[in-house]
């Protein structure tokens, strides 16, 4: 599909790290092949550097051995590993209470094409402020890109990582799930990372097969997989896929709502 984005929003993909239309890469040069000279002088360096094999060890002194076991004895069962539940949610996360990311914005001046508000559920580094950080500046600058900070029902739920015995804010990731979907009622779920998507999604698929289709949650809301801010920053090559993913809830939320 294809948005028309005027400067700012292309500002916005710039600051993500995503050129618009930008020509394919240019194909490295291949390494320099050395003269026959230089290869077989670099060949002789490499044969000097190496060490002399030993030829001759000396025998090292056994060492003793332990007593037999009878032949009859049987060795200790190693303990069996409990099995995985396929839909098995990760242990000591926590699901931090949705807030509105722009709740200043004018809600007569929302287009409709973006729907009745958005849930983004992603597991943020700074769980009580969601656009603080680099991750959360990068947030901050995808929903933008999308127009998002222009609707007052954009929320954000974090995923909060507690130790035992630590007290932490937050409800059990399918409860605060479904507690928020039920009072919230948003168009779309924005599900940003493996750990989110596994909490909301209850799958164990890879990320990439996740991201390949849209999904729906057991009340019927629509949800879309795609990469967390945080993962992005490590690998800024996925920044082009992410809005693709990002223009694909665009369009699912626009479809939604067409007359």
């Amino acid at each position: 599909m294809s948005l028309s984005l005027d400067a700012r929003q292309r500002a916005m993909l710039q600051e993500m790290g995503v050129t618009v239309w930008a020509p394919p890469p240019a194909r490295p040069l291949p390494p320099p092949v050395a003269a026959p000279a230089q290869a077989e002088a670099e060949a002789a360096i490499a044969s000097a550097a190496a060490p002399t094999p030993v030829l001759h060890a000396q025998p090292t002194p056994a060492a003793p051995s332990a007593p037999r076991q009878p032949a009859h004895a049987a060795a200790p069962a190693a303990p069996a590993s409990e099995p995985r539940t396929a839909g098995a949610a990760p242990t000591g996360l926590l699901l931090r209470a949705p807030v509105a990311l722009y709740p200043q914005a004018d809600a007569q001046a929302v287009p409709p094409e973006l729907g009745a508000g958005w849930l983004v559920v992603l597991e943020s580094p700074t769980p009580a402020e969601p656009l603080a950080g680099d991750s959360g500046r990068l947030l901050d600058n995808m929903l933008r890109a999308m127009r998002l900070h222009r609707h007052p029902r954009t929320f954000v739920a974090t995923l909060n990582r507690h130790a035992p015995g630590l007290t932490a804010e937050g409800l059990e990731p399918a409860a605060g799930l479904q507690q928020a979907l039920q009072t919230l009622r948003p168009s779309l779920v924005l599900v940003l990372g493996l750990g989110a998507a596994r909490v909301v999604l209850g799958s164990r698929e890879p990320l990439g097969r996740l991201r390949a289709t849209a999904h729906h949650l057991p009340d019927g809301t629509p949800a879309v997989v795609s990469y967390d801010p945080a993962y992005l920053l490590r690998a800024p090559d996925a920044k082009a896929a992410a809005w693709a993913d990002l223009c694909r809830a665009l369009a699912l939320v626009r479809r939604s709502t067409a007359p």
